[in-house]
């Protein structure tokens, strides 16, 4: 009789987990859970599917602009879509940054997305989700490894310009101001090389590697650690002045797929960037896990899922903190 009671009181228990978590939740603890809207919103995942889907299928790079756009929103102050607000007042956008002006993108089809949510469950789900939910979405269709994303994060209600331009990696940082940036953020090595691997798919452009190219006159390679061929390649089209929009592939051989290719070019010197390049060439614990994912596709695969789920806790806004835009450019009134 006893062992029944018992086993009663733990399946009753069990049963509550979705409310207990909703009120871990509206107490602002942080914690979040991927099964966060399946009573107020049960939909909200697929309707986000669906169109990323739909915006995908038209631009292949749109996969990786939402996956950037959530990366560069969480080492903002957090994944709390402050990247999405636009200047209004006293506020000042942090699309206007050095790291966002000119390339963050993928705005109208969050603005999509949340027009879309708002019309089946008002007031539910956060733009910040939104995000969470799309970069996922995005791996996912060009190929890449899927996960359940943890949600429940609210929006903020400013942002941060100085953030922005300060805390996200640049192309042309050190090795260990970019592990800085990430250790600060509660981020690891690990995380480090296994996000780059995002580079798998996308554009940079002629501005963000130009240095690579040329020396101050203009005329020989100044980075040895760029392959010679490549380089001469790149040349063409991103000449020693002019060309600054010139768009060019993260990863030459698989472009629009996600995939290990990104580190086996690192392993033949042709990284794009100088932040792609020096994850081989100055750190021999990078270098290390560099051969493992380019060696072993679902190593990397892996890896990535557990690090996005990780960048994706980075200070969300929870329970009564924050709140949910109705328009994700701007706070509500």
């Amino acid at each position: 009789m006893v062992k029944s009671i018992n086993f009663f009181v733990v399946w009753s228990l069990l049963a509550l987990v979705p409310d207990l978590c909703f009120s871990l939740n509206t107490l602002g603890t942080g914690y979040l859970y991927p099964q966060f809207y399946d009573r107020s919103c049960p939909r909200a995942q697929q309707i986000v599917k669906s169109i990323v889907a739909k915006a995908v299928a038209k631009e292949a790079r749109m996969a990786a602009s939402l996956l950037r756009l959530h990366f560069h929103d969480c080492f903002v102050k957090g994944c709390d879509a402050s990247i999405l607000l636009d200047s209004a007042g006293s506020l000042v956008s942090e699309k206007r940054s050095n790291p966002n002006r000119n390339s963050a993108r993928g705005f109208e089809v969050i603005d999509e997305i949340k027009s879309a949510l708002e019309k089946v469950c008002p007031h539910t789900v956060s733009c910040a989700d939104i995000m969470a939910l799309a970069a996922r979405d995005s791996t996912v269709f060009t190929g890449g490894p899927s996960w359940e994303v943890p949600l429940g994060r609210r929006d903020s209600l400013g942002a941060s310009l100085s953030g922005s331009n300060n805390n996200i990696p640049a192309p042309n940082n050190t090795f260990q101001t970019i592990l800085t940036k990430f250790k600060l953020k509660g981020l690891d090595i690990v995380d480090l090389v296994a996000l780059s691997g995002s580079h798998s798919i996308g554009n940079a452009r002629c501005v963000s590697f130009r240095q690579r190219l040329y020396n101050q006159t203009g005329n020989s390679l100044p980075d040895p650690t760029l392959d010679q061929s490549y380089a001469s390649q790149l040349r063409a089209r991103c000449p020693k002045s002019g060309g600054d929009q010139n768009l060019f592939f993260l990863d030459f051989a698989t472009p629009t797929k996600f995939d290990n290719s990104y580190f086996k070019n690192l392993l033949s010197s042709k990284g794009l960037l100088s932040s792609d390049q020096i994850l081989v060439t100055k750190n021999q614990v990078s270098l290390e896990l560099v051969k493992k994912y380019a060696a072993i596709n679902e190593l990397f695969f892996e890896q990535f899922a557990k690090s996005m789920v990780k960048m994706g806790n980075i200070s969300p806004l929870t329970g009564s903190r924050g709140e949910i835009r109705k328009h994700c450019r701007k706070i509500n009134s």
